[in-house]
Formats: structure tokens, C-alpha cells, sequence
């Protein structure tokens, strides 16, 4: 079941704090998810990094180019459960689209 993700802090480097809607938040580092390619390139400067901000019509956070991250991946970190496994057709987290 997806849990929309309803406020975003950027605490350094390309670590985010997260809540969602549920209550559940944590910490979590992007810079493993992140390939920094096409559409994430900017996300290197870790000022623009900063400027993340929730997407609520999506339920995810995402950057001032539109860049975004899976809420549902996003939320098995934070809870450190098993990242679901879309299929070998699907890229990644944060790949490139």
C-alpha cells in the first residue's frame, strides 16, 4: 500500500529526513540511490540537492526540475524493509528516465 510522503528536510549532504502520512519518518542517504545522470545531474550540487520539496499530488518529493524519487522505495528504506523488486524491465530509483 502506498504511503504518500508529506514533508521533506534536506540535513546535509544528500541525506533527507522524511515523514509520511502514516506517521513513520526517518533518515535516509540518496546518494546510493542517485546515478546523477540526465534528469538527476543537477541533484550533484548539493545545493539544488536542498531544494527538495514534497510533491503531494504525487505523494513523493521531487526537485525544481522535476526530478522525483518512488515514495514506495523511499519508504522500505526508512523502515528497512526489503525494497520491492519491480522487475528487470524497470530501472532503478533515481536512474535516469
Amino acid at each position: 500500500m502506498l504511503k504518500d510522503i508529506v514533508e521533506v528536510k534536506a540535513i546535509g549532504g544528500y541525506r533527507l529526513w522524511l515523514r509520511f502520512e502514516n506517521g513513520v519518518e526517518g533518515e535516509i542517504d540518496c546518494e546510493p540511490l542517485i546515478s546523477f545522470t540526465g534528469v538527476f545531474a543537477p541533484l550533484r550540487e548539493v545545493d539544488y540537492f536542498a531544494q527538495v520539496q514534497v510533491d503531494s499530488e504525487l505523494g513523493t518529493i521531487r526537485w525544481p526540475n522535476d526530478a522525483d524519487l518512488d515514495p514506495v522505495v523511499l519508504y522500505a528504506l526508512v523502515t528497512k524493509q526489503p525494497v520491492p523488486d519491480y522487475g528487470a524491465e524497470n530501472e532503478p530509483v533515481g536512474q535516469g528516465r
